[in-house]
């Protein structure tokens, strides 16, 4: 029953200098076929060019590379990273940083006018506690990716400190605010929150192990599936390996505790909904 299914990984990470080959063999020998890949920022380079553009044409060389090698689907989302603002605010001050930010986010918007990508990302604002300035300027930051994504009609991927009912709610009036569509909103390294009332309308991206697969298949199909694969030879296998969604949907088909039309819903029709792709 599961050979027609091809799993999709909705966000992970590759490294010229990583084990990229031999997990993307991994995940196809358990039959995944499609991944997401959000390329690694080089602080260093952006600076040095004032530009994002080298970063995001190095992930599509690696991209293409891979499935030169092998029978696999590569997509990209591309995007500055949060954190990249931080380090460059303390490096040439705010105004100079915001400028560099956006201007990354309109070379997101090209490369997915190009077809080159299909999302602007991860963006967002850092994962831990920072002061309500850079807050507030990482939020404006932001707000003007959703505005890109939204005139190209793309989505986009965000990156931020851990989901609950008050920045989802947050998150959910901003995108509104900006009039991008809540499904274009989706919350990397998500937890499992599928109810309207725990995510409020923006699509949840869920840290693949078990226990939240099953958590969150038990409440309802409206999400997406991700391991956040670093590729970091010092971290192997962090977050979750290539393999973790293949291998944890194909045990709960096996256990009973979730159906062969779950797992299409999941890997199939919802990324071709929320990214206009074809699986």
């Amino acid at each position: 029953m599961t050979t027609d299914l091809s799993f999709f990984d909705n966000h992970m990470h590759l490294r010229e200098d990583g084990r990229y080959i031999e997990e993307i063999k991994e995940f196809r020998k358990h039959g995944g076929k499609y991944l997401n890949y959000c390329p690694y920022t080089d602080i260093k380079k952006i600076i040095e060019e004032k530009s994002y553009l080298s970063c995001y044409e190095k992930g599509l060389k690696i991209a293409k590379n891979a499935m030169e090698k092998m029978d696999i689907k590569i997509f990209l989302t591309v995007g500055p990273y949060p954190v990249d603002y931080i380090k460059m605010r303390d490096l040439f001050g705010k105004e100079k940083a915001i400028e560099l930010m956006k201007k990354g986010m309109e070379e997101a918007g090209d490369f997915c006018r190009e077809g080159k990508a299909i999302a602007i990302g991860e963006i967002g604002r850092p994962h831990f506690k920072v002061n309500e300035d850079i807050m507030e300027e990482s939020n404006e930051i932001m707000k003007f990716g959703m505005e890109i994504a939204k005139d190209i009609d793309v989505p986009v991927i965000i990156h931020m400190e851990g989901a609950n009912q008050s920045n989802m709610k947050e998150i959910s009036e901003i995108a509104k605010n900006v009039g991008i569509k809540k499904d274009k909103v989706i919350k990397h390294f998500s937890p499992p929150i599928v109810r309207e009332d725990e995510n409020f309308g923006i699509f949840p991206s869920i840290i693949a192990t078990e226990k939240n697969i099953e958590e969150a298949i038990n409440k309802g199909r409206r999400f997406m599936l991700e391991t956040d694969y670093l590729d970091d030879l010092r971290r192997p296998g962090a977050v979750l390996s290539l393999k973790t969604i293949p291998v944890k949907i194909k045990n709960l088909l096996i256990k009973g505790k979730m159906s062969y039309e779950d797992a299409m819903i999941i890997n199939k029709d919802n990324p071709e909904k929320i990214y206009g792709i074809e699986l």
